[in-house]
């Protein structure tokens, strides 16, 4: 039975998969994700249901668009497995329940957040502003930890304190943030931190909570420190001026704390 359960999660990876890749390319374009079908984004041609399976697809065609033979993006593949694999991971964690349900949202939307950030620097409000919502949604049904509604409302309903924790935790991960990479951008005449990392961190804020969510930041600050440096060194970067995807780093983070820490 549970054999099966992981089975249908990395199938539901894979299927959400495929959906998620065509938000990381569309989103940014400011185009439909709903319409038209899927095309390859080389030539324009529609893509047809057998060119569209997860990951077989791809390994059949070789990598390569069946119509203008030009590649097609690892990417691809690299989100549907990867979303697959970070599912049945929740799913064994947390199982069938509400608190499942969250964190394979969550993962889904930091897969997403990955991947944008990588290839367009940006994170789409749709995922940042539309996830911190449906946190605030599932605050309501799994309680959001921290000890904030305690301290602020103790006695009170598990509803309220969940809410509370979610917005002090937003309130405190992301504010000083913002008025650090505001302070930046008015001393050195240029922008730091994006809003979209702002948003990123009221997102991880409400799911995760005041303490989870500053592990995310600490992970995220640290990895992208270390990993960013590596690579600057080793690509030859000119270290004042390239554009680190910060957001990319937060949601590695972010994604890593639900399957470390059982919330």
């Amino acid at each position: 039975m549970v054999i099966g359960y992981l089975f249908l999660a990395a199938v539901l990876g894979l299927l959400f998969g495929s959906f998620l890749n065509v938000c990381i390319y569309r989103l940014p374009r400011d185009l439909s994700v709903v319409s038209p079908r899927s095309f390859c984004p080389e030539c324009g041609a529609q893509i047809g249901w057998r060119d569209n399976i997860p990951i077989l697809s791809y390994a059949v065609l070789r990598g390569r668009c069946r119509h203008c033979r030009k590649p097609i993006g690892v990417r691809y593949p690299v989100v549907e497995a990867t979303l697959a694999i970070l599912l049945v991971a929740i799913i064994y964690r947390y199982g069938w329940t509400l608190a499942g349900l969250k964190w394979s949202v969550f993962v889904a939307i930091m897969v997403a957040l990955f991947w944008t950030d990588i290839e367009e620097r940006l994170l789409p409000d749709e995922f940042t502003l539309g996830g911190a919502l449906a946190g605030v949604v599932f605050a309501v049904f799994v309680m959001v930890p921290g000890a904030a509604g305690e301290l602020l409302l103790p006695g009170h309903a598990p509803i309220v304190r969940s809410l509370v924790n979610a917005g002090v935790a937003a309130l405190f991960i992301a504010g000083p943030v913002w008025f650090i990479g505001f302070a930046y951008s008015q001393l050195r005449k240029k922008e730091g931190l994006g809003l979209g990392d702002v948003k990123l961190l009221l997102l991880l804020g409400v799911f995760l909570g005041l303490e989870d969510g500053l592990l995310a930041l600490l992970i995220g600050a640290v990895a992208g420190s270390v990993l960013g440096l590596i690579y600057v060194r080793v690509m030859h970067k000119d270290a004042a001026s390239y554009e680190l995807p910060f957001g990319s780093f937060l949601c590695a983070g972010g994604v890593l704390v639900p399957l470390l820490v059982k919330i």
